[in-house]
């Protein structure tokens, strides 16, 4: 899976200029679809009409399949100089764990500097990473290490961009609407990108499509920056809070010091720890079935489909107010689809079963208005970064016990077990998140406070 001051403020950072405002989703007129959505919904459309957006929205899909891409590449190129499935799967792992690092000591790049220089700088960095790879004689060492700081830099590229998804949409339901179509996309990605990738590899050398990753890459910087507006940093230029690494530290603590924040950030990572686990168990899980590679494939498309299906459905139909309703009991429910392997389902009844859990990604819609409102201003980068950071880490110890469990313990038994413990751990989350809002959902600009 991956992805809450006060509304109606207008900081430095955003558009003054009466042109500015009306392009703002929420301060459009309504799409013609009248309140089916509820009252505040201003649907993808009424989104993808801010030309900022559309901006970040081709970079991203850009650099997303470079990233899925690339992953492959680097894989088969490292298994052929090697012929080691270790250092192979190493690749994917390498792309994942650095995220704490980059999101914990770096996280105040995001409010520190302003954000397009951040996003273009992010950007040539892993375009200058990437085509280091490609040099003939590069050891596998120095190709993991290079592939850690494209991961180190990542979290930080990720919260700046969320960050300014505030500044181009606002903070009503458009900034809702826009982080959701960032996380579909990248799911789509994932579809796209393996196959792109199967078929470039079938043409070309995995260097000469790391080639084209780094090509990718560099258009997304060029997108963003011709493509968006300048805007001052959040803390003044270079920031006003002492050394960066300090900085860092001291927002990861405000961060964590505040129980709402705290709840809604463990909300955001504790649900998609455990949702990961049979999904990281589908490839033996396929294997006791008899399944060959096609059966595995459909079986791994299970997850994002489900997951971009029902966030375009619950986007397109439902206001702000009934996605806030859904949050906490989605969130909740998230893992519990894993407990039907106990079972030992069949092929079908696995790829349902994978498309129900993927479905659990709808309660992100809800939770990212909260978060928003939760945040104070001149923490939303930092805060947007760590939140990422911790998605991702969280995905990846979830993988990490997984595996480790499905050593002593039989695949079906290990997901059964995921789906429980998932549940049981985001329903205390979820009663945590309530107490810090005083027994109540939270409430952010677009939602009214709605008693459980």
């Amino acid at each position: 899976m991956s992805t809450p001051p006060g509304p109606g403020t207008m900081g430095p950072h955003q558009p003054s200029d009466a042109a500015a405002d009306a392009s703002r989703p929420e301060l459009a007129p309504g799409d013609g679809t009248g309140t089916a959505r509820g009252p505040g919904s201003v649907g993808y459309r009424a989104v993808f009409a801010v030309r900022e957006f559309r901006a970040v929205f081709a970079a991203h899909l850009l650099s997303m399949l470079g990233e899925v891409v690339c992953g492959i590449a680097l894989a088969v190129l490292i298994y052929r100089l090697t012929d080691s499935p270790l250092l192979s799967a190493l690749t994917f792992a390498a792309a994942m764990l650095p995220y704490v690092i980059g999101g914990t000591l770096l996280s105040s790049v995001a409010d520190r500097f302003p954000p397009r220089r951040v996003l273009v700088v992010c950007d040539l960095v892993h375009a200058a990473c990437v085509a280091a790879m490609v040099v003939p004689g590069t050891p596998v060492a120095a190709l993991l290490a290079l592939r850690c700081v494209t991961a180190t830099v990542s979290p930080v590229f990720s919260g700046t961009r969320s960050a300014t998804l505030g500044d181009i949409l606002g903070e009503g339901d458009a900034f809702v609407l826009g982080r959701s179509v960032i996380r579909i996309t990248a799911q789509s990605a994932q579809l796209a990108g393996f196959a792109v990738g199967g078929l470039l590899l079938a043409a070309v050398s995995p260097r000469a499509v790391l080639v084209l990753t780094s090509a990718a890459l560099v258009g997304s910087a060029l997108i963003l920056r011709f493509g968006t507006r300048r805007r001052p940093a959040r803390l003044g230029a270079g920031g006003d809070g002492g050394a960066l690494l300090a900085d860092s530290l001291r927002g990861v603590r405000r961060l964590f010091g505040d129980r709402r924040i705290r709840g809604l950030l463990l909300l955001s990572w504790v649900p998609p720890m455990f949702v990961v686990m049979p999904e990281v168990l589908l490839t033996p899980y396929s294997d006791g079935l008899g399944l060959g590679p096609a059966g595995l494939g459909l079986l791994m498309c299970g997850m994002p489909v489900g997951a971009v299906v029902s966030e375009v459905l619950v986007g397109s139909l439902l206001g702000p107010r009934a996605r806030a309703r859904l949050t906490l009991p989605v969130g909740v429910a998230a893992a519990v689809p894993a407990l039907g392997y106990a079972a030992h389902p069949s092929f079908g009844w696995a790829l349902a079963l994978q498309v129900l859990t993927g479905c659990g990604i709808a309660y992100s819609l809800g939770l990212d208005q909260w978060f928003l409102a939760a945040v104070p201003e001149e923490l939303r980068g930092r805060a947007m970064t760590v939140l990422t950071a911790g998605l991702m880490t969280s995905q990846g110890l979830g993988m990490t016990a997984a595996g480790a469990a499905a050593e002593f313990a039989p695949v079906s038994v290990v997901a059964t077990v995921s789906g429980g413990l998932g549940a049981v751990c985001s329903l205390l989350v979820a009663l945590e998140v309530r107490r810090g809002a005083g027994g109540a959902e939270p409430s952010g600009p677009g939602t009214e406070r709605t008693e459980l």
